[in-house]
């Protein structure tokens, strides 16, 4: 017997069972249904069967083919289409850029220029003739100070002073030569010993006339004297209290030259690159940037943060710096060999992942071509694939791949 209908699974059992079919038979039965199955995909109803193979076989080549070609994905926009969405095209062009290494840093007091004020004996604070943060110019008046050692040497100094001016009055044809070396030397160490203990000529000098100017019964103010700004500057510490007593040594004052200011980078030992006096690097603080300029390396590592060191002098024209601030430091490296980049929003995914560039072929048609990315040069990637000299959209790439993503257009034709 022979059945040319199919035979549902069901129905089957029933007839294994009734003995209608045996096994082998009914087995040979569900293969012949198997294989119409797989004959009706290559097959019409008006279609010779030796031909399904044969179209089977042409339809994965070209699918094949498709797939192997990679299309890329395209989009032709108008003149206004491009000026709304702020499209902006640029020509790619191999170029020397800077590859950036970021580092923290904090202003500090350029050393170099800075001065500290301190007495050069225990001392009483007086009074103060300066805050802190002034600026204040060289030769003006800081503190005054009282020391009981000053007075003893302004004293000597005031009597070493009249005897040398008497000797000198009365001449050599009075005085011998030894008692005028002896008086000289005398007024000289008395003066050393005042200067020595921070006291200016003009100070000393003041001594001198209002002694001679005041009568009798009129008290000399010994003892006192006044501590100047050695060099224009701002007061960037001010730690005392007027009446308090302060050791020699004791900064009372510091005052530094904020128009040139150091900054201190702490780079972490794992990154190795070279550096220069030439090396250009950039500091930046509140969106502001400045230039700076490496002046030292330090080869040890510092033992609280774990980095290595390294200062920078930065010119501060507009006061905008002060010690203390935290900024960013980056070093700038150029690349041994022009590269062609782009921005970073330049770049786009293409569907299947890849990252590309949308090349401007004629005004307003933009493909997608697929590049690979190389290395971080500051905002700017490093990018090949693309020829030099393709006209690139540098803005407006998220419109375009918007556009093409809204087309359902794939690249690969997935």
């Amino acid at each position: 017997m022979k059945f040319r209908s199919i035979i549902p699974a069901g129905l089957a059992s029933v007839l294994l069972v009734l003995g209608i079919f045996s096994a082998p038979q009914l087995l040979a039965q569900t293969d012949k249904q198997h294989n119409a199955k797989q004959s009706s995909h290559y097959e019409g109803d008006d279609h010779d069967h030796t031909h399904a193979p044969n179209q089977a076989a042409s339809t994965v080549a070209a699918t094949q083919s498709q797939h192997d070609s990679h299309p890329d994905a395209g989009i032709s926009l108008s003149a206004l289409q491009m000026s709304v969405a702020n499209i902006k095209v640029s020509t790619l062009t191999p170029q020397t850029f800077y590859r950036t290494i970021y580092a923290p840093g904090e202003v500090k007091a350029n050393g170099y220029t800075s001065y500290v004020v301190s007495p050069r004996t225990e001392s009483v604070v007086i009074s103060r003739h300066a805050t802190l943060g002034e600026h204040v110019v060289k030769g003006q008046k800081l503190v005054t100070l009282f020391s009981e050692s000053v007075a003893q040497a302004q004293a000597d100094y005031l009597i070493a002073a009249t005897e040398w001016q008497r000797v000198k009055h009365l001449g050599k044809k009075t005085i011998s030569d030894s008692e005028m070396v002896k008086a000289k030397t005398a007024f000289n160490a008395a003066y050393g010993r005042l200067i020595a203990f921070g006291m200016t000529k003009r100070a000393i000098k003041e001594i001198t006339q209002t002694t001679r100017q005041q009568s009798h019964n009129q008290d000399i103010n010994l003892g006192q004297y006044t501590l100047i700004a050695q060099r224009a500057g701002a007061v960037l510490k001010d730690d005392f209290t007027q009446g308090q007593r302060v050791a020699a040594g004791d900064t009372v004052m510091l005052l530094a030259d904020e128009s040139s200011l150091w900054v201190e980078a702490k780079v972490s030992p794992s990154k190795k690159f070279q550096l220069s006096v030439d090396t250009p690097v950039e500091v930046v603080f509140d969106n502001q940037r400045y230039q700076g300029k490496v002046i030292q390396e330090a080869h040890t590592i510092d033992p609280i943060t774990r980095t290595r060191i390294i200062r920078l002098a930065v010119a501060n024209l507009d006061d905008s710096l002060h010690s203390g601030m935290f900024v960013d430091v980056n070093f700038k490296f150029a690349t041994l060999t022009p590269v062609m980049a782009v921005p970073e929003s330049t770049l786009a995914r293409s569907a299947d992942g890849d990252w590309t560039v949308f090349v401007q072929d004629h005004p307003g048609e933009f493909n997608a071509v697929e590049v690979k990315l190389g290395r971080s040069l500051g905002q700017l990637r490093e990018i090949s694939g693309v020829k030099a000299g393709a006209q690139v959209a540098v803005q407006g790439a998220f419109f375009i791949a918007s556009e093409i993503a809204k087309g359902g257009f794939d690249p690969h034709n997935h």
